[in-house]
C-alpha cells in the first residue's frame, strides 16, 4: 500500500543572539512558535519572525520552519 501524507501544521523556530561568551563568540538561543498554518507561505513565516524580533533587543540570527505531516496508508 502507498503511504499518503497530509500537511498538518508547522513550527517556526527562531535563533537569536543573547550576548557573548567569555571567549567573545556569540551566545545563541532558540525559541519555537507552534501551530503555524501549513497554508502559510515561507515568506509570510519569515516576515513574522523579522517583525517580532524587530521589537526585541536581541538580533535575529536565523529562521527555520519545521513542517509536520500525518502519514497514513
Amino acid at each position: 500500500m502507498a503511504v499518503t501524507s497530509n500537511a498538518k501544521d508547522s513550527v517556526m523556530v527562531v535563533t537569536y543572539q543573547v550576548g557573548l561568551t567569555a571567549q567573545g563568540s556569540p551566545k545563541l538561543s532558540q525559541r519555537s512558535f507552534p501551530n503555524v498554518k501549513s497554508s502559510s507561505s515561507d515568506q509570510d513565516v519569515y516576515d513574522v519572525a523579522v517583525a517580532l524580533y524587530g521589537l526585541q533587543d536581541y538580533p535575529l540570527i536565523g529562521v527555520r520552519r519545521d513542517s509536520r505531516f500525518d502519514l497514513s496508508e
